[in-house]
């Protein structure tokens, strides 16, 4: 008898393959969970955009998948057992030892207890183990919830506890995926990935993020031996900028590294009305990115990540759910989605107690263009030069 995870697995397995559809991987504990009041992640996110789905139509029960929580012998496939414990110690205790917080980094004010703080994100991991095996035949998985870039296998990092990034292109490759192209378009740079997979000359790794800013790792000479680019862009940076970072970087890099599978981390927090950044996209770059990526492997995962401005947020991710279905965005939101915008809430230190009406009545962001800086043309070329090397 196959144990019951790996039947479930299979099950959806099958059910991938005879739809043909592009699955969502979510859950309800990210409902009502919180970092705590004033952290960054007191926001809904995942909930948010599972909310506006629905209320579009587009979420059939055929196409949910509820993400299993990871047990400490699966997360162990990255992370250290005395790390996972120490998580899971916090959880029960709510509490952590001074010696435990200088160690595992558990306890902060980034990284804080709160009472789900093992199994919240033991579910985003479970999801991404998850994905690796739908994923085995190819096709399609969104998971919003994931994205935890900043973690390391033996501490916590930038709010991440467990790195489901990867974990996820760990899975892939169990499950047959032998080079796996990793593609972050998130504001801060996936340290935690790096570290992972810089050595590895079958992952490929790209990241956008803002110059600068914390973590202040990925500049643009750090490279490892394996085939990693990062792009530390500059403040203000533009739709017409990530464009042709996209078409001139990120998709032929991509296409010619021939990856089996594409994981791509899709935190919003480069938006303009994200707190965490001084980035200017709009949604548009995102959905973009995320529409060029689909055909250059036939496996493919999209990631959420960093995001907290709730309504930016779940407005962008729902918009990436779209692209991956193709599904028509309505120019003004009917009634019912509406409704979830106008029952979120943003508290503590910024508080937006009326959201401008755009917020609310659409999904799709005016554009926001401008000229392309010089320090972007020499990123782009010095990056250009270096994928001449690897090829």
């Amino acid at each position: 008898m196959q144990p019951r995870g790996q039947q479930f697995g299979n099950d959806c397995q099958k059910m991938n393959d005879a739809l043909g559809q592009p699955l969502f991987i979510c859950a309800n504990i990210y409902r009502g969970s919180s970092y705590g009041p004033m952290h960054p992640l007191r926001i809904p996110r995942a909930s948010t955009v599972m909310d506006l789905c629905r209320a579009l139509d587009w979420l059939p029960a055929h196409q949910f998948v509820t993400s299993p929580r990871a047990k400490p012998a699966a997360l162990a496939v990255y992370h250290t057992p005395d790390y996972i414990a120490a998580v899971q110690r916090a959880e029960e205790t709510q509490s952590v030892s001074p010696e435990d917080r200088a160690k595992y980094h558990i306890g902060t004010p980034s990284n804080p207890v709160f009472p789900e703080m093992f199994r919240r994100p033991a579910t985003s991991a479970g999801g991404a183990l998850l994905a690796g095996e739908l994923l085995r035949g190819g096709g399609v998985v969104f998971s919003p919830a994931g994205g935890t870039h900043h973690a390391f296998a033996d501490r916590a990092g930038g709010f991440c506890y467990f790195n489901d990034p990867v974990l996820a292109i760990l899975s892939l490759r169990r499950n047959g995926a032998r080079r796996v192209a990793y593609v972050d378009i998130d504001a801060h740079h996936p340290d935690g990935v790096e570290a992972a997979f810089a050595r590895d000359p079958d992952v490929l790794m790209i990241s956008t993020h803002e110059a600068g800013r914390w973590p202040r790792t990925g500049a643009l000479t750090d490279c490892g031996v394996g085939q990693v680019y990062n792009l530390p862009v500059p403040r203000e940076l533009n739709d017409d900028e990530m464009a042709l970072i996209r078409d001139e970087v990120i998709l032929p890099i991509v296409q010619s590294f021939a990856p089996d599978a594409i994981v791509l981390q899709c935190g919003s927090d480069a938006l303009t009305e994200d707190p965490q950044s001084r980035l200017c996209l709009s949604n548009n770059a995102h959905v973009e990115v995320v529409r060029g990526l689909m055909p250059l492997a036939p496996r493919y995962l999209v990631l959420g990540g960093g995001g907290y401005n709730p309504w930016s947020v779940g407005r962008c991710w729902t918009r990436v759910w779209a692209t991956l279905n193709g599904f028509p965005e309505p120019q003004t939101l009917p009634e019912p989605a509406r409704n979830v915008l106008r029952a979120l809430r943003w508290e503590g230190q910024r508080r937006v107690k009326t959201p401008p009406s755009d917020w609310v009545d659409t999904l799709v962001d005016a554009p926001r263009g401008g000229a392309i800086r010089d320090d972007i043309r020499t990123m782009i070329r010095a990056l250009q030069a270096r994928a001449r090397t690897w090829v």
